[in-house]
């Protein structure tokens, strides 16, 4: 525990005061409608969203997330979360005009626009509460357990107490600004953040028993941990870290902040957009710095928290305070952060407050908008009134922290939590990309994905027939396991896509009349069109389809990010040869995006 000076406190109570005074100054214009209180009237520009993105994701269990995977596995442990660039960028390419185009109000809605009859009222309804209660409440659960940790370390609080403090100004200001008051205030929470982890990481490299980065990278408790890349010599880490998620994991499961063919709270940013061009924008701005810069500062503190901490033992001799239940690697994050000095300590702690803030605003008034417009006005009360509607939105973000606190308090590590997230969307990502090329796919198809992912994924994970297939004595390697779902799920819902009757013709023509998706997918209900005298999209009609483009701008922009991103990294362990090299190569791949990108722009 730590003694906060007059500073410290008068820094945290100054931000905190700044936050609820934006929640305020915008709640009447929120308040006005549905549209208002969840997408502020569709007219955001595009570096507001984008510095939104990254607040949001920039949350509480983050670095402590990251912290434990470089505790466990290295810096290559990345890998797991890393491989979702290709995932954000798809979307930036190829789907964030689409959405915007869709001009829904919730990615939800969607599913009456794609789907007819039965199966699109249901899946909107059931995923509304299936993504916006159950799977949401668990993410904030994830972010809310960090918070407890860092409270019981830094402040001494126990995990009520931390949950009271944090959470009552964060559901004031969600409950009264909106989404308005939500994006606003995450322009605030993205500097603080982002001055509290850089400034965090400098001052506790520095410190006499680390010694300064130099003595850090040769200390012999991060020798085997410093690698960008896992060992190809052993196939046990490098399929797994490296292999298992660049090649199955981004684009087969389902994350939030990360889902294939976008959605969630980015999906609602994109909506909320002036136009497509700022949807693009924001998408790509979040991607470049969520994955190319921002990561390194809490990665050296995780590193440099293996020489001041090298075990879990040596965590709970210096905490002994720290409930069992909430032992973990992912503690030594906030165990570093006990060692700064008085002001930036404040600002640190403050940058915490924003963090969590940021990441619980957003999944409050994410999940509230799919609790109202999704489930409320479509399957409860089709005639509420505006003001209804924002009254039941107010409601059901109190709700949802409520029941994520409850479950926070269950939980023992962050990442624990985002494996089984992972493992529960395994095999559903291939629909959400292909659900917008090609016709064939039904509301069926995502029925049949959702339910056997999960139920396999309950059976593997939680039953004897999981350890006697997937573990180190079974008849596979447990890194198998994740791959396995991936497939049987897949092979599932292609057998009911094709069992099933497709959807009518007349949803499928007006589809793809509204967001005009292209594509040989597409070419039956073209045809059916035409013969009814309509047609998607008469100004482009000699344009190229713009998808291949896109998937090339998608490749070109992963290159170059992942290259700035080992390019940072080998600086900062002084390797400056190849910090020019990927620098370099980064500089390359980034020329020939924007060519590209160029062309795109002309096909859309």
């Amino acid at each position: 525990m730590i003694d906060l000076s007059f500073l410290d406190l008068a820094i945290i109570a100054a931000f905190f005061s700044a936050t609820l005074f934006v929640g305020f100054y915008v709640s009447k214009k929120s308040s006005s409608s549905s549209s208002e209180y969840f997408l502020s009237g569709r007219n955001m520009p595009w570096w507001l969203l984008g510095i939104s993105m990254v607040a949001t994701t920039f949350s509480t269990d983050t670095p402590n997330l990251v912290t434990d995977i470089v505790r466990n596995n290295g810096v290559s442990g990345n890998w797991v979360w890393w491989a979702f660039l290709f995932t954000g960028l798809l979307t930036v390419f190829v789907y964030a005009k689409l959405w915007r185009r869709s001009d829904v109000s919730t990615d939800m809605e969607f599913y009456e626009l794609r789907y007819s009859g039965w199966g699109g009222r249901f899946l909107r309804g059931f995923r509304a509460i299936y993504l916006g209660v159950i799977f949401n409440v668990m993410a904030m659960a994830g972010v809310t357990l960090a918070a407890i940790k860092i409270g019981e370390i830094m402040l001494g609080l126990d995990p009520v107490e931390t949950i009271l403090y944090a959470g009552s100004i964060t559901v004031i200001f969600s409950t009264v600004g909106g989404f308005r008051g939500v994006v606003y205030t995450d322009f605030i929470l993205f500097f603080a953040a982002m001055v509290g982890s850089i400034g965090a990481a400098y001052y506790l490299v520095n410190l006499p028993e680390v010694g300064g980065m130099t003595n850090l990278i040769s200390n012999q408790n991060i020798s085997d941990k410093l690698s960008i890349l896992p060992s190809f010599d052993d196939p046990d880490l490098y399929i797994p870290l490296l292999i298992v998620p660049l090649a199955v994991q981004w684009w087969s499961s389902w994350y939030p902040g990360a889902e294939p063919g976008g959605g969630g709270y980015i999906a609602q940013r994109m909506l909320a957009a002036k136009n497509e061009n700022h949807a693009i924008g924001a998408t790509f701005f979040f991607n470049v710095m969520h994955y190319a810069l921002r990561p390194w500062p809490w990665i050296i503190v995780a590193l440099a928290s293996l020489v001041v901490f090298p075990d879990i033992s040596s965590i709970q001799e210096a905490f002994p305070n720290i409930s069992e239940d909430k032992l973990g690697q992912d503690l030594a994050y906030p165990a570093m952060l006990t060692k700064l000095p008085s002001g930036l300590l404040g600002i640190v702690v403050a940058s915490l407050g924003a963090a969590f803030m940021s990441t619980i605003s957003t999944h409050l008034n994410w999940g509230s908008s799919y609790i109202v417009n999704d489930f409320y006005k479509q399957q409860v009360n089709k005639y509420a009134t505006e003001k209804e509607l924002v009254n039941i939105g107010r409601i059901s973000t109190v709700s949802l922290f409520v029941l994520s606190s409850l479950f926070a308090l269950l939980l023992t590590n962050s990442l624990q939590l985002f494996e089984v997230i992972l493992m529960f969307g395994a095999g559903t990502g291939l629909i959400f990309i292909l659900r917008w090329f090609w016709w064939r796919i039904n509301a069926w198809s995502e029925i049949s994905a959702m339910f056997v992912s999960g139920f396999i994924s309950i059976i593997l994970n939680f039953t004897y027939l999981g350890d006697y297939l997937f573990s180190d004595s079974g008849l596979f390697e447990t890194y198998y396991k994740f791959p396995a779902v991936v497939l049987v799920t897949t092979l599932i819902w292609l057998i009911v896509t094709f069992l099933t009757k497709p959807d009518n013709s007349q949803t499928l023509i007006n589809f793809c009349k509204k967001t005009n998706p292209g594509g040989p997918g597409w070419e039956r209900i073209k045809v059916e069109a035409e013969s009814q005298n309509i047609s998607f999209d008469t100004k482009s009609k000699d344009k190229k389809w713009s998808v291949p483009l896109g998937i090339l701008c998608m490749l070109f922009g992963s290159f170059a990010i992942y290259s700035i991103l080992f390019s940072t990294g080998y600086f900062i362990y002084g390797e400056i040869n190849n910090g020019i090299s990927f620098l370099t190569i980064g500089i390359v791949f980034s020329w020939a995006l924007k060519y590209n990108w160029n062309k795109l722009n002309k096909l859309n």
